[in-house]
């Protein structure tokens, strides 16, 4: 497996899971820049220096929760659905990979205990912002 994978259902991304042992040098933007959620990676040496910003109000469009989770500790199992609701596949996220969720839906099973952080599009909607269904059966996992 490489360092950053792709989750798709033919040629629709899913997901992109960045693993902890990813690297570059300098900047590199791993999403395109139409996605809502912007992820980058960086690696800067000792001494550089990032000038002193403000961010400018822009208004943006937002019609579909992209979210990003850091797995800090444990291991999380992610399972993968289409917008049907039709489950594809599992794959099992460790300490230091970050996944980002583009589309489709998804479910989580904890399988070793597990400290994440999660970055959503805000303000959160509560119920509103999701749409729950029954999840895969244990015995109907694929790891892919």
């Amino acid at each position: 497996m490489g360092c950053i994978e792709e989750v798709k259902k033919k040629d629709k991304l899913l997901a992109m899971i960045i693993r902890n042992d990813y690297a570059c040098n300098g900047v590199d933007f791993i999403t395109p820049n139409k996605y809502s959620q912007q992820v980058a990676y960086m690696h800067h040496p000792k001494g550089k220096v990032i000038d002193a910003h403000v961010h400018n109000l822009v208004h943006r469009n937002v019609v579909m929760t992209q979210e990003v989770l850091f797995i800090k500790k444990g291991i999380l199992r992610v399972d993968f659905y289409d917008e049907y609701e039709d489950y594809l596949e599992s794959r099992n996220l460790k300490a230091g990979d970050i996944i980002l969720l583009v589309s489709g839906g998804h479910g989580f099973h904890v399988l070793e205990e597990v400290e994440m952080v999660e970055v959503k599009q805000g303000p959160y909607a509560g119920e509103n912002d999701k749409k729950r269904f029954a999840s895969v059966q244990e015995d109907q996992i694929i790891y892919k």
